[in-house]
This record gives C-alpha cells, structure tokens and sequence, in this order.
C-alpha cells in the first residue's frame, strides 16, 4: 500500500529483456542499506518488487522485474534508458496518510490533452480510459503515474487537475506535456462504492 506522495525520482539506467520479463535497473536517492530484496516501490505508481539492490558510481540502485501484464497494461512497457519515474516507498505503520490510499495496482493508462501554466502552477486536462471514467469525481483523488492528486473538473472522460510549483518541482510532471502517457489509478473508494451500488 502507498500514499502517492512521491518520495524521489528514479532514473531507468537499463531495461534487460528476459523472455516475457524485463529486468529494469533504477537509480534512485534511497539508501541501499534501507531497501530490502523483496520489498516493494511503486514506479510510476507501477508496484513492482525489488529483486535487486546495491550502490554503484555513488548512488544507490535498485531491480526490478516487469511481467507481461505490466507491460502490456502500463507505461513500463515503453521506458527506456533516462525515462525519469515518480518513486514511493511502501507504507509503514505509524506512516502520515499525506495523500489517499494507493494500491500500486495500475487501472489502466490516461493522456494529457493539454497543459496551461501560470503564477508557477500547472493546469492539466487528462484524458482517461472510457471505462474508468465513472470513477472519477469531482474533488475526488485520483493517482497519476503514483502521485495522488485532487481532481477539479470532470467532463465526460476528461478531468483537470492543477499542480502547484512543489509537485511540479519534486515530481516527474514538470516535464510532462500534452500527448504524454500516464498510469492511472482510480480511488479505492470509489471503485466499491460503485460495486456496491451495482454499477
């Protein structure tokens, strides 16, 4: 489980082919000593388990394995060497709940249709997967590429949200722009709220 605070941005050094896997090597500002073989970080708001860790030119460097679910169903199957992704840590008890409750379960993959900035902050209208629509709302959270994120408009299958100069400047979305490709994870909530109600 994860907050979708981003803790660091992390850096694709390889990705390693492995017959339906691919074996990714990330450079990351964690301390190796404080990441244990099998635990889990969200890439991306991509959970996935390190299989991998020590420190190499300086800095800490962690595997993981993609299978062919998660290629298929995110953005991972796209990154390649420099791609930048959001990290988290998963959470710990006693942790503060900054953001909403992330499973690191990825619902499928949002565009940004445009992006507007002013006074610093960033005004996004994302374009989300037709099926996945209904469960966002507005005011609502919603994860984006593991950074929880308050929804402010929706329209049919778009909604906005805005970003101000802090998540633009600790996040990967200071370089994001229209025609990217995002993970995207729908409110826990919303999804049995919905199921409950029959929908």
């Amino acid at each position: 489980m994860f907050t979708g605070i981003v803790t660091d941005v992390g850096e694709v050094l390889s990705v390693e082919p492995r017959g339906d896997l691919r074996r990714l090597r990330i450079a990351c500002g964690y301390e190796a000593e404080t990441i244990a073989l099998g635990a889990s970080i969200a890439n991306a708001g991509v959970c996935l388990t390190v299989v991998g860790v020590a420190r190499e030119g300086g800095r800490t460097v962690f595997d993981v394995d993609a299978a062919a679910e998660t290629l298929a169903k995110t953005t991972v199957g796209s990154w390649s060497q420099g791609t930048r992704v959001n990290l988290e840590r998963a959470l710990r008890i006693g942790d503060e709940l900054g953001g909403h409750i992330v499973t690191g379960h990825v619902d499928g993959v949002a565009r940004i249709l445009s992006r507007d900035d002013f006074d610093g902050m960033a005004r996004y209208w994302i374009e989300t997967p037709p099926e996945l629509s209904r469960f966002v709302a507005q005011k609502g959270s919603v994860a984006l590429d593991g950074a929880s994120l308050t929804v402010n408009e929706v329209e049919g299958d778009r909604f906005s949200i805005l970003l101000i100069p802090h998540t633009l400047a600790v996040t990967t979305f200071g370089a994001r722009r229209a025609g990217d490709a995002l993970n995207i994870e729908v409110d826990m909530m919303a999804r049995y709220a919905a199921r409950l109600a029959g929908k």
